[in-house]
């Protein structure tokens, strides 16, 4: 499993998940990309919608303060 703070998890395939709803969601892919940001429109899968939301520097993040 790779994790990638601005970007998705990404996991070795074949991936089964149990949602929140109890369904199953199944990909056979040799590597899967689980979304983070919340924005996907295939959720649980990536679909890259993370690379258009504005980035902040760590520096920068005041949601901490």
């Amino acid at each position: 499993m790779v994790i990638d703070p601005q970007g998705p998890i990404l996991v070795e395939g074949p991936v089964e998940l149990v949602l929140d709803d109890g369904t199953l969601a199944r990909s056979d892919r040799f590597m899967v990309a689980l979304c983070t940001c919340g924005r996907s429109r295939a959720y649980p899968w990536c679909d890259t919608s993370h690379r258009r939301r504005e980035r902040v520097a760590p520096s920068e993040d005041r949601s901490l303060a």
